[in-house]
């Protein structure tokens, strides 16, 4: 499924979710341009592409056209400066499935500090942060680049981002978080101690999440 292969259509999108194993890690490495040159088994399980269908082509492979164009703009903006990114995005597979995951990159440079890879990993999002909050935020974001263009889009996110006084990347790790604490509360009817926050917060929420 090279870009020589005409054949290759875009699958027309499903409301249904793929059912993967979510407490696995989706992997992936690309060229500096976002060109795939390995997928981990769970990426090729969760997406329904072959292994030789994803060689050699962009990860935009994958994307779901209910995705705003400005999280990925902010996204290779930031890659390209040798910044991770953590971001929620919704997926298409093969099927037309989609499935919705939380990103950590890994970059790669060479002994002149150029950079030559992106290693990808990828985790599940729980539904009710995807629901409550992402969800409305990229459906407002996708009309308005549909009627005014990402320009706006963007300056939208960064008047949403500024009332919350949040870069976006803090905004998700809090609804991330706050998610967690919740549940652990729930299950264990257990308030975390102001220590045990600290101690979280020193180790760093993604660090742990992406088990860094």
């Amino acid at each position: 499924m090279n870009k020589e292969n005409q054949l290759f259509k875009r699958p027309t999108p499903i409301d249904k979710e793929v059912s993967w194993d979510k407490t696995q890690v989706i992997m992936s490495k690309t060229n500096p341009i976002g060109i795939i040159e390995y997928a981990n088994e769970t990426f090729v399980d969760v997406c329904g592409y072959e292994d030789y269908e994803l060689m050699g082509e962009p990860h935009n492979i994958i994307r779901h056209p209910d995705m705003p164009r400005v999280l990925f703009k902010v996204l290779w903006e930031n890659l390209k400066k040798g910044n991770n990114f953590h971001a929620i995005v919704k997926n298409l597979a093969k099927s037309g499935r989609f499935y919705w995951v939380i990103t950590d990159f890994e970059i790669a440079k060479d002994s002149n500090g150029v950079i030559v890879n992106y290693f990808g990993r990828r985790r599940a999002v729980p539904q009710e942060v995807i629901s409550m909050h992402i969800e409305p935020l990229y459906k407002k974001l996708l009309q308005i680049e549909s009627a005014s263009g990402i320009e706006y889009s963007e300056k939208y996110l960064i008047g949403f981002l500024e009332e919350k006084n949040k870069t976006y990347v803090e905004y998700i790790k809090d609804l991330m978080y706050e998610y967690e604490r919740t549940q652990l509360k729930v299950q264990h009817n257990h308030q975390p101690e102001p220590h045990e926050i600290e101690e979280e917060e020193e180790r760093g929420f993604f660090s742990r999440f992406f088990n860094r």
